[in-house]
């Protein structure tokens, strides 16, 4: 690989202690990856963020920095640690504990894409998967972790905002009678991962906008949340999950009718957020 497995999108000055990642929004799927699947080119994307990158590319405008994956999640998944490794992927591979992210297939190395799809005929060589993580994945927690240290350096703090999105069926079932589904949740593993003030700020930026936010059902976050968030040292994280039927066609995998009027809508948000890295009352409060 000749080029960084990232994008990194930096303002001219940086101005905030809030950073923007976008960890499976990578869609440069390589052409001898695509090849070996057993699946089409739509079927890989359907575990991609799609567009989730765009929606928060205004991050540099209002002094953040964004960080953004190439390479699809389905070829290496960002918000895994490097250790989850899937036996049932990966020869020459010792079983380890217990793992239900990697028992369903959703290792670093995915498996499986959304449904339970298998994407490969066979299994991996180690030698592949180590490649990957060299190649893919370290190069992008080096540049997340050089990220942080230089925002907390600058700032005092870092505040990470994780940024996904979800399938609509994954939160359809929670809704209830005059209880919509959520449309943002907010995982900050349950405070272990960002202080209690940060959580409640980055929900008053959403709800202020009129999306309903849940906190940490179904999605509490997951390696990036749980590696790089210390409160207590300054480092806050917040894995944020959109529902996809805001702003695209799930089915076909495409920016929907609506996307513009969503990406002017997250832009505010982001610039409160922005605010927020810059100790400015949020206008929701």
């Amino acid at each position: 690989m000749t080029e960084e497995p990232y994008r990194l999108f930096l303002p001219a000055r940086r101005s905030t202690s809030v950073l923007f990642a976008s960890p499976h929004s990578g869609r440069d799927y390589p052409e001898g990856f695509v090849a070996r699947s057993v699946l089409d080119r739509r079927a890989l994307r359907s575990s991609e963020d799609a567009f989730v990158d765009e929606l928060f590319a205004a991050a540099p405008v209002h002094g953040a920095a964004l960080l953004a994956a190439r390479l699809p999640r389905a070829y290496v998944d960002l918000n895994r640690d490097c250790d989850e490794l899937d036996p049932a992927l990966i020869r020459a591979l010792r079983r380890g504990a217990p793992n239900p992210r990697i028992t369903s297939g959703l290792g670093v190395i995915p498996r499986v894409v959304a449904g339970g799809r298998a994407i490969y005929p066979g299994r991996l060589s180690r030698e592949e998967a180590e490649a990957r993580l060299a190649t893919v994945w370290r190069p992008y927690h080096a540049a997340l972790r050089a990220l942080m240290d230089e925002t907390r350096a600058l700032f005092g703090e870092a505040v990470l905002i994780d940024c996904h999105s979800m399938p609509h069926e994954a939160i359809a079932g929670y809704a209830a009678p005059g209880r919509p589904c959520p449309e943002v949740v907010l995982g900050d593993r349950f405070g272990a991962s960002a202080g209690a003030e940060i959580t409640e700020r980055v929900e008053a930026a959403f709800a202020g906008a009129g999306l309903r936010v849940a906190r940490n059902t179904p999605f509490a976050g997951a390696f990036v949340a749980q590696h790089y968030g210390r409160p207590s040292e300054g480092c806050h994280v917040i894995q944020v999950e959109i529902d996809r039927a805001l702003y695209m066609d799930e089915r076909r995998i495409a920016r929907g009718s609506g996307f513009d009027g969503f990406r002017a809508v997250l832009e505010g948000i982001v610039a409160e957020l922005a605010a927020l890295g810059r100790g400015v009352p949020l206008a929701a409060e």
